[in-house]
């Protein structure tokens, strides 16, 4: 393998976050808290065609598909994981497939649980040993409510950040969710129980992941845009997101195109596998969720100048479809559309984002 490229702009990390809500534990407790009704949705309940995805809460997590010849069924899901450089990073798995798909998601984040015989190297789960989980949707907001046990308040408070942001982007890769609440034994919180981070009314992805602080001072005037880099553990290379300040622009797509361009930032183990000089020659195109992209040939292989890398290719994609309304990316160079991937073959049609990342078979 190649080797990637250490670059970037200084940046720091932002240790600032914003607000979320939350529920679990017994009848009593609930009705001790003496909060106004909520109609909550059992999964299986829920929003018509997207009912398969959802499934039902009530159904135990024991209760799995069989195929006719006695295996279990398996679905793939994404899990939000920590990685050794103590980033949160989705890793792709093939589960059991059951009706309760948000609680099983969130039962394979705790520790010692059953993704431990899955965790890939460097990889460790962000939930407590012994924490147990429920989970109840609210159909009309799109929020998922993660109630956890008390031994979820027993996590280090140093990896606060980390447990929201994991628990937020696994349970929103659910299409029917948008945001995330969080409760104990019932009991909505104000704030993280060990670091007292404010979780206020919900959390979401427009919160961020892997929060870096660029030199913008001005955070009225800037916002977040997530970008993706590569990180590396021996042989294994994945996608990692971060969350980036920059400045307000009306021009976002472009905006993002610079920063994947500057690099991750020096302060950071993340790599990238686009050269210096690499360089956009003309504006952003955007047609019907389409970017077109004119690059100068310093985008394309380091060692032969023919092709676009892979990587080079889905650091691009996975970052602008980041954006709202960006469903596909075509690449030009020169103002060529015939450009060739390192496989030989034409890169022909606009790329779309992957379904999952960091499978082993992006």
């Amino acid at each position: 393998m190649r080797k990637l490229i250490k670059t970037g702009v200084p940046t720091l990390l932002l240790l600032t976050l914003v607000v979320s809500g939350c529920s679990f534990g017994s009848n009593k407790a609930m009705q001790e808290m003496d909060t106004p009704q909520i109609n909550y949705v059992d999964e299986g309940e829920a929003l018509g065609e997207e009912t398969e995805l959802i499934g039902s809460e009530e159904q135990p997590i024991e209760e799995q598909a069989e195929t006719e010849e006695g295996s279990v069924e398996t679905v793939t899901r994404e899990l939000y994981l920590i990685d050794q450089n103590g980033m949160v990073v989705s890793q792709t798995f093939d589960l059991p497939k059951t009706q309760g798909v948000l609680r099983q998601s969130l039962e394979y984040l705790v520790d010692g649980g059953p993704v431990s015989n899955l965790l890939p190297s460097g990889f460790q789960a962000v939930l407590p040993a012994g924490t147990e989980v429920d989970v109840h949707y609210k159909e009309d907001d799109r929020i998922a409510i993660a109630d956890f046990s008390e031994e979820f308040k027993s996590y280090n408070p140093e990896q606060e950040l980390q447990i929201l942001q994991s628990i937020t982007w696994t349970l929103t890769q659910f299409e029917n969710v948008d945001k995330v609440q969080i409760r104990i034994n019932g009991y909505e919180q104000e704030t993280m129980p060990v670091g007292n981070t404010p979780i206020g009314e919900g959390y979401s992805r427009a919160n961020g992941i892997n929060l870096e602080k660029s030199e913008v001072a001005d955070v009225v005037n800037s916002k977040g845009v997530t970008l993706y880099f590569l990180a590396q553990n021996g042989d294994n290379t994945y996608y990692v997101p971060v969350t980036r300040r920059v400045k307000n622009t009306d021009d976002s797509i472009n905006e993002v195109v610079n920063q994947l361009l500057a690099g991750p930032s020096i302060y950071s183990d993340l790599l990238t596998d686009i050269r210096n000089g690499a360089e956009l020659l003309d504006s952003p195109k955007y047609e019907n969720g389409v970017v077109t992209l004119n690059f100068n040939e310093a985008i394309l292989n380091q060692m032969e100048n023919t092709a676009i890398s892979n990587e080079v290719l889905n650091l691009i994609v996975l970052s602008l479809t980041e954006q709202p309304g960006v469903e596909k990316v075509a690449i030009q160079v020169n103002g060529e559309a015939k450009v060739l991937k390192v496989s030989g073959e034409p890169l022909t049609e606009p790329v779309s984002r992957p379904v999952n990342v960091n499978t082993g078979k992006f």
